[in-house]
């Protein structure tokens, strides 16, 4: 960083300095930094290519959407709320047959309903379990 900061600041020293020096200079400091600019390592050019990449996608560099790409973030979503419907489904289904458990217990037992109303009840339900 300091070899940048003293070329910056020779720049600018020059720059000023530009119009009051001889043409034997200038030509001299132009022909200098041509031969500089000619010794000049090349660096090679790397390009950050930033891309959403997922799992079984291969989209490569082409930059469009193809249907490929669409059914590869489509699809999961898709599983998704299948699934989802299918655990709502089965849950209602559970709740189904408890309730039809209970009503079919209810009506077998020996009981009256209005035993059922009744606050003790519950410690006789207690009790029998």
């Amino acid at each position: 960083m300091n070899e940048e900061n003293f070329a910056y600041k020779v720049r600018h020293a020059l720059n000023e300095k530009l119009d009051d020096m001889p043409d034997t200079i200038v030509q001299r400091l132009e022909q200098a930094r041509l031969a500089a600019l000619g010794r000049k390592k090349t660096t090679p050019l790397y390009a950050n290519v930033f891309q959403q990449v997922f799992a079984g996608v291969t989209g490569g560099f082409s930059g469009g959407s193809s249907w490929r790409t669409k059914l590869g973030l489509g699809l999961p979503v898709l599983v998704l709320a299948v699934g989802l419907t299918g655990i709502f489904h089965y849950e209602q289904q559970r709740q189904i047959r408890e309730i039809t458990d209970i009503d079919i217990a209810v009506l077998s037992d020996e009981l009256p309903p209005s035993a059922y109303a009744d606050t003790g009840f519950r410690a006789y339900v207690a009790d029998k379990s």
